[in-house]
């Protein structure tokens, strides 16, 4: 995020027809040809050429069965049986593989698992003491930054960043790259530079990433969504006339947006006219019944030979300590018996259904579904889908179960790997669906939640924290890896917004990662989050800025 020209427009999505494949062309073996040539018609020569024939005939065949055993041979070496042989693979790999954003958070850890795995940031969390991350020094001209997207097109465009590709590349091949977010603009800057881009199509993710598309495939796949209906809303009179069934308290969700921005909670006209124009100026929205529920957060991989799911996490959403947005994202939770063995089984057999819809609808890879989970009658209903990495990725990765096998991003880049390999689907799911795989983890991602700008003057390390009996707290020391926090009196802090950015509603100021529950049983903060949230505050030091400007980002940079 570049915070310092701050300026809110609008997030549009355009679409590409750009697609991509690959062509595997089969080299044949060719066999020697018998250039005998025909003999005088004398009495004694004549068997010594047939012998000579049918040797030469013997020769080629042999050499012809030794090609094919070595095909053979190289075929089954190439292929990787199980994840003993993937995660080997990945320690031994030579491709140069990137992970291309705004932050490295999304992906922390990738580098300690995938030999060669580099990220490519705009904002240094870690001031240059991550072995494994470049960022650009020298700030080059550009336009205002909209959102991830913009961020990773002048990544790519950046003559430092160029440099380090070509410096890293093998054969002439820069090698292959994740983003959290891309658009057509960036497959074609990738395309130019030789990087190959890991993900499906830009013009796929739109499509899937749209909130009134998403139930579409849930209907498809048949899995169950919250009461709704899709459709144009002209005035507060036509809602009303269109959601009549769903009742008078409604959630409404435009296509677009993220950590809820765009998701409205509406009883009323009073509140209605508060995003009669945002609302209204959408071809079609989806319009829920409002239901007491629980937020829930899965994440799983399409493979060729099925869905991977991780297991079910809890959300943290709408805390007024931590975000300004009524239904927004700011954290997960995931921790042993966390929801009940039935709500944990139909969760992860409506994940492998959508998967499996996505795979039909020819997605491959990673992605994330929230879960509404119903306190009146208990029912889980699909919320939305992330076609992508996530901000819940980083808890995902880290957590027992992904140790003792492989985190979810390597079965996810083996897609693109041009690597045959087999691997027994059902058999991860199960080990991964055992609560004893499992430790308790939790993030929170803190946001400046005032509506002021202010000029960031002093902020907290990246690195590790420790708490004392007072509530207050002392950077103890440098990592970047979160499995570093021993106890619950230590917490990893991912540093976003660092000395000399802006400070604007809804900025990111960075993620907070402990061992141990941050919620209470009936899900409100507990006492240990609160007084985290208020000390890691107290780190950051800032002036108010008179001229008051808005932000040059309306979305955020974790998910």
């Amino acid at each position: 995020m570049d915070n310092k020209k701050p300026k809110t427009t609008k997030d549009k999505k355009t679409k590409s027809a750009i697609k991509t494949g690959s062509d595997r062309t089969k080299i044949p073996i060719r066999g020697k040809s018998d250039n005998s040539k025909k003999q005088a018609p004398k009495a004694k020569p004549q068997p010594a050429a047939k012998k000579s024939r049918a040797k030469a005939k013997t020769a080629a065949s042999k050499e012809k069965d030794t090609k094919k055993t070595i095909k053979k041979a190289v075929s089954k070496k190439s292929e990787l049986n199980g994840v003993s042989d993937i995660r080997r693979s990945f320690h031994k790999n030579e491709e140069p593989l990137y992970f291309i954003s705004a932050t490295n958070f999304n992906l922390l850890g990738a580098d300690e698992w995938i030999k060669g795995f580099k990220f490519i940031t705009y904002i240094e969390c870690f001031d240059g003491l991550h072995p494994n991350v470049f960022s650009p020094k020298q700030e080059i001209p550009h336009d205002d930054f909209e959102g991830i997207e913009d961020i990773n097109n002048y990544l790519l465009q950046h003559p430092e960043v160029q440099d380090y590709l070509k410096t890293r590349s093998v054969d002439g091949r820069p090698g292959k790259a994740m983003f959290l977010m891309f658009n057509e603009e960036t497959e074609r800057l990738a395309e130019k530079l030789g990087l190959e881009i890991m993900f499906p199509s830009a013009e796929m993710r739109t499509f899937l990433d749209n909130k009134v598309n998403t139930n579409r495939i849930a209907e498809r796949a048949g899995v169950s969504c919250v009461p709704y209906v899709l459709s144009k809303v002209n005035d507060y009179g036509h809602l009303q006339e269109v959601s009549k069934e769903l009742g008078e308290k409604l959630v409404i969700q435009t296509p677009f947006g993220d950590s809820g921005h765009t998701t409205f909670f509406i009883s009323n006209e009073e509140e209605y006219q508060k995003y009669a124009e945002e609302i209204e100026s959408e071809d079609e929205v989806k319009i829920m019944k409002r239901i007491r529920c629980r937020g829930s957060a899965i994440e799983a991989c399409v493979t060729r030979h099925g869905t991977i799911v991780a297991p079910l996490m809890t959300e943290l959403v709408g805390f007024e300590e931590l975000t300004p947005y009524e239904g927004g994202w700011c954290g997960n939770e995931i921790y042993p018996n966390a929801f009940t063995p039935e709500l944990r089984q139909k969760a992860i057999e409506n994940t492998q259904l959508f998967g499996d819809q996505l795979r039909k609808e020819g997605y491959k890879g990673y992605f994330e579904l929230d879960f509404l989970i119903d306190q009146d009658n208990g029912e889980i209903y699909l919320g939305e889908l992330n076609p992508r990495v996530t901000g819940a990725s980083s808890i995902t990765n880290h957590a027992v179960f992904a140790l003792a096998d492989a985190p979810l991003f390597v079965f996810h880049i083996l897609e693109w790997m041009d690597i045959e390999y087999d691997l027994d689907i059902a058999a991860i799911n199960k080990r991964w669906s055992n609560q004893e795989n499992l430790d308790g983890w939790s993030q929170l991602i803190v946001k400046h939640t005032e509506d002021t700008v202010e000029y960031v003057t002093g902020a907290p390390k990246s690195g590790i924290w420790r708490m004392y009996d007072t509530g207050h707290i002392q950077y103890d020391r440098m990592d970047t890896h979160r499995r570093a926090v021993e106890n619950e009196n230590e917490a990893f802090f991912l540093r976003i917004s660092k000395k000399g950015d802006y400070l604007y509603e809804g900025a990111d100021m960075g993620i907070l990662v402990t061992r141990g529950r941050m919620m209470t049983d009936d899900f409100k903060l507990n006492n240990r989050a609160k007084h985290w949230i208020k000390a890691i505050r107290s780190q950051y030091t800032s002036e108010m800025v008179e001229d008051k400007k808005k932000p040059n980002l309306s979305g955020t940079l974790t998910k």
